[in-house]
């Protein structure tokens, strides 16, 4: 099965009042997210991080990486390092900056950064998955956008507005890694409310 998150930032104190992450302090955040994970993943489930997984040095990896279950993919952010280590690089199954792939019948493109406009964002089956912009105001122009390209949208060969923010902070991740089906379901509920 495969899974995906964003934006995690563990070990980064400031991000709790950036966000407003409901945790007391860094060392909560860490603890719940990584209860969260493994109550959920299985060792032959992928997940797919999209960027800024962990605030510290590369030398500290291992120790949040390793109590991490399942096979993970990391397509870096621009908070994670440019290079790794061969002993962290073997913690994963790829390091990457962008990635295509399939799921189920569905074509997925994963990215750190939102791409709205992404190849094979005609077809209803696909969609973008991206984390970044939290939720602050590069957030709400995305979701202008997605307005605008709903409204506009005419099947086939125009721009369909399946792209979606998987950071951890978002209410249908709930700083947990979800299944697109997962994703698609909270997205579409969460808009109605917009």
């Amino acid at each position: 099965m495969n899974y995906y998150i964003a934006d995690l930032h563990l070990g980064h104190k400031n991000i709790i009042r950036f966000d407003k992450r409901p945790f007391a302090n860094a060392d909560e955040m860490n603890k719940s997210i990584t209860e969260n994970w493994n109550s959920r993943i299985q060792p032959d489930d992928t997940v797919y991080i999209l960027g800024d997984f962990i605030w510290h040095k590369e030398n500290e990896w291992a120790s949040y990486v390793k109590p991490l279950a399942g096979r993970k993919v990391l397509i870096r952010g621009n908070h994670d390092p440019k290079q790794f280590s061969t002993e962290i690089a073997r913690l994963f199954e790829e390091i990457t900056d962008f990635k295509e792939i399939k799921d189920n019948s569905h074509h997925i493109t994963l990215c750190h950064y939102p791409i709205p406009f992404f190849r094979a964002g005609s077809a209803s089956n696909s969609f973008m998955l991206y984390g970044h912009v939290h939720q602050k105001r590069e957030y709400e122009y995305l979701k202008e956008l997605r307005k605008t390209i709903k409204a506009n949208y005419s099947g086939y060969g125009t721009p369909n507005d399946n792209f979606i923010n998987v950071g951890a902070m978002m209410p249908y991740i709930n700083y947990t890694p979800r299944t697109l089906d997962e994703i698609i379901t909270g997205d579409k509920e969460s808009r109605q409310t917009i």
